[in-house]
């Protein structure tokens, strides 16, 4: 059996993301598994060491999954030429200083999104890492949920006919940590920190969007910050200076109209935490991460509009589920092993750097549409 080991540099991965859906679930995983089949008699093997600032952190995380490798001092692991790959999952601020760092070391980069705070620095990246022929993924994960796997398969397949809407919601109330703990990290809520709900979600929505319904055309946001202050992870209250709602409607180059609603203050009462309403002329379909339920025409109920008796109609009858008519691994861990078959084998990959600058522009454009109160053409990166 021949074995291709690749050393893989995984920085930052002390924070939740980086230790349950990277660590863990993503490279762990492969490796729990024996590796990835590429042939018959061939297989991947990722090797990571484990890099952070906080050596305790570390040692704990190399003694929980027994990944013995692990180093405060990046400097060193990327002049080791045993480690051709470097992953990044610091904060945002952080990403592009060391992304950089790696490239200038001859390494190739996945990292995580946002890739920059800038979308002049993403592509900045971008082209660095082309002109020195290394190869480079940023992370897009939600194309790999079985929800939006089903619903592409439906777009596929021809099963809307001509799609005429989208409709999405996302989000969940977030404790603001005065009565209970909140569930997600201060920075998320501080502007000077990189938090924001429109640059982390738009960076989602582009890729979102233009892999399953086409390119973006135009769009127009509002965003707020509808919590002022929360209480910090060390029971400290502060003020509140990211936006924590964002309401997107974007407009496709074939004129299909996307509304995106992002929140960390809503309530949810619909199928998941995300939900994507797809209409078309001959079926819809309401997809959420992990299912999928349709209602084709020859099944539509007629409702007429009389408020004055109670409805006989049941809408959330009619709507069967698609079924599962195959397995569906971790979305994180499907994408890893796409990048690690085009580091081996040079099978073509289309998420890239550029996919994720583009994600920071549409976050960008976002800012500036909210600010200026108008309609933002999108334009195409080069």
């Amino acid at each position: 059996m021949k074995t291709h080991r690749i050393g893989i540099i995984m920085n930052g991965v002390t924070g939740r993301m980086g230790t349950n859906q990277h660590l863990e679930r993503s490279i762990l995983a492969i490796r729990e598994q024996g590796g990835l089949r590429i042939h018959a008699d061939e297989t991947i093997l990722p090797d990571p060491i484990l890099v952070g600032r906080n050596e305790s952190k570390l040692r704990a995380l190399s003694s929980r999954y027994g990944v013995e490798k692990y180093t405060t001092d990046l400097d060193s692991v990327l002049s080791d030429s045993s480690y051709s790959v470097y992953f990044d999952a610091l904060t945002t601020q952080l990403r592009f200083a060391n992304v950089r760092k790696a490239l200038a070391a001859g390494k190739h980069i996945y990292a995580e999104k946002p890739v920059a705070e800038s979308a002049a620095d993403a592509l900045t990246l971008y082209r660095e890492a082309e002109a020195a022929g290394l190869k480079h993924g940023v992370v897009q994960d939600k194309l790999w949920l079985p929800g939006l796997l089903k619903l592409k398969y439906l777009i596929d397949t021809g099963f809307f006919g001509e799609i005429i809407s989208v409709r999405g919601e996302f989000g969940y109330w977030v404790f603001d940590g005065f009565d209970q703990v909140c569930q997600r990290p201060s920075w998320n809520y501080r502007k000077a920190d990189g938090g924001s709900i429109l640059i982390d979600m738009f960076c989602h929505w582009r890729y979102v969007i233009d892999r399953l319904f086409g390119p973006i055309k135009s769009l127009v946001t509002l965003a707020d910050t509808h919590v002022p202050r929360r209480v910090d992870e060390q029971g400290n209250p502060y003020d509140c200076t990211a936006d924590d709602s964002a309401y997107a409607i974007f407009e496709l180059e074939n004129g299909l109209p996307v509304q995106m609603n992002s929140s960390w203050c809503v309530r949810v009462r619909r199928d998941d935490l995300l939900c994507l309403q797809v209409d078309g002329l001959k079926g819809s379909a309401v997809a959420g991460l992990r299912e999928v339920v349709v209602q084709p025409d020859a099944i539509t109920p007629k409702p007429v509009w009389n408020p004055d008796i109670p409805s006989r109609i049941d809408y959330y009858a009619d709507w069967p589920q698609v079924p599962n008519n195959q397995s569906y691994d971790n979305a994180f861990k499907a994408q890893w092993e796409l990048f690690l078959r085009h580091l081996v084998t040079d099978e073509p990959y289309g998420w890239n750097l550029l996919e994720g600058a583009k994600g920071v522009q549409l976050g960008e454009l976002g800012m500036q549409s909210w600010q200026e109160r108008r309609w933002v053409d999108v334009p195409e990166l080069v």
